[in-house]
């Protein structure tokens, strides 16, 4: 049994994170200012002995009075919509936020496992993305206050590693979807699902063609905890699904498993929205033993009912 301390861990991911940790009967404390997050994520979780929920801008200093075996960094808002609207606090919270949690992990010797993002690829020049790539970024455009409190958040990182020899882990996440999405999260997967399901048009930016590779939420925790429990793996592990689909291609999965007859709608391109997206999982197969199972069209079904459910359809 471990206590795992779980920032951001009312959000999307972080919520499926807890249930991870409580489900090998590891005990759980879940850290969130509720911005982005959401109570009814954790929930389920309230009266479970092994949960504690505290709620916390991890910008500003926080400590855990307990002995702590793992931190866990998931805390940012993570659609464009969030950090687009929020871009000082994703900053911070890249910057002051990954501090406080990294000297948690400090202080009690705990290992250190931070969430980064596809996203540090930018526009991407190297298809498909392996971990030695840098990325080709721009550090001045809307998109750069997630881009680059990512970025520095995976610096910061391996500053402590280096210098204070903190045990930690670095995941670069691709697209994740599934249960405990927000519907109007603004990301590509919920918007279309919950476009589908009201019968209304289906927003597509720019023509569709850009690619983008969705990862289950199911294969990307088991990802998680598979380079958490492993060894000496300090450089960045890319976690996310290699199977590459157009926007376009993904519309037409929602439209058929919703069998929805909304139409196609489309606006302009988002400014530095990139062409495609997909990632080399060669260091995931290899060193972890990791690869995904769930495919797209059985995602898609298992989101669209979570929403069906939500919005009472």
């Amino acid at each position: 049994m471990a206590r795992v301390v779980i920032t951001g861990g009312a959000g999307f991911l972080g919520s499926h994170l807890c249930k991870a940790f409580l489900d090998r009967d590891d005990t759980v404390v879940c850290v969130d200012n509720l911005v982005t997050g959401d109570r009814a994520n954790i929930a389920p979780f309230a009266a479970h002995p092994g949960f504690r929920f505290l709620e916390h801008d991890i910008s500003e200093p926080f400590s855990i009075a307990e002995p702590v075996d793992a931190v866990l960094n998931f805390a940012s808002p993570a659609s464009p919509p969030d950090y687009l609207a929020l871009p000082i606090e994703t900053l911070r919270v890249g910057s002051l936020g990954t501090t406080h949690a990294l000297e948690i992990a400090r202080t009690h010797g705990a290992r250190f496992l931070t969430a980064s993002t596809s996203e540090v690829y930018g526009d991407p020049l190297v298809h498909p993305q392996p971990e030695s790539y840098w990325g080709h970024v721009n550090p001045v455009g809307p998109r750069s206050v997630y881009d680059e409190a990512k970025r520095f958040s995976e610096a910061l990182t391996m500053a402590y590693h280096r210098t204070y020899g903190v045990d930690t882990r670095l995941v670069r996440i691709f697209n994740t979807y599934g249960p405990q999405m927000r519907a109007g999260d603004g990301r590509v997967v919920s918007n279309f699902i919950v476009q589908a399901l009201q019968g209304q048009p289906i927003t597509i930016y720019g023509d569709g063609s850009q690619t983008r590779s969705f990862c289950y939420v199911e294969d990307e925790v088991r990802g998680f905890l598979a380079l958490l429990d492993s060894d000496g793996i300090h450089d960045p592990v890319n976690i996310g699904n290699p199977n590459e689909f157009t926007i376009l291609e993904l519309a037409k999965v929602v439209l058929e498993v919703v069998n929805s007859a909304s139409e196609l709608v489309y606006e302009p391109l988002p400014e530095d929205d990139p062409t495609q997206r997909k990632p080399d999982i060669t260091r995931a197969r290899e060193l972890l033993g990791w690869e995904p199972v769930v495919q797209l069209r059985e995602g898609v079904e298992r989101t669209a009912a979570f929403f069906a459910r939500q919005i009472n359809l």
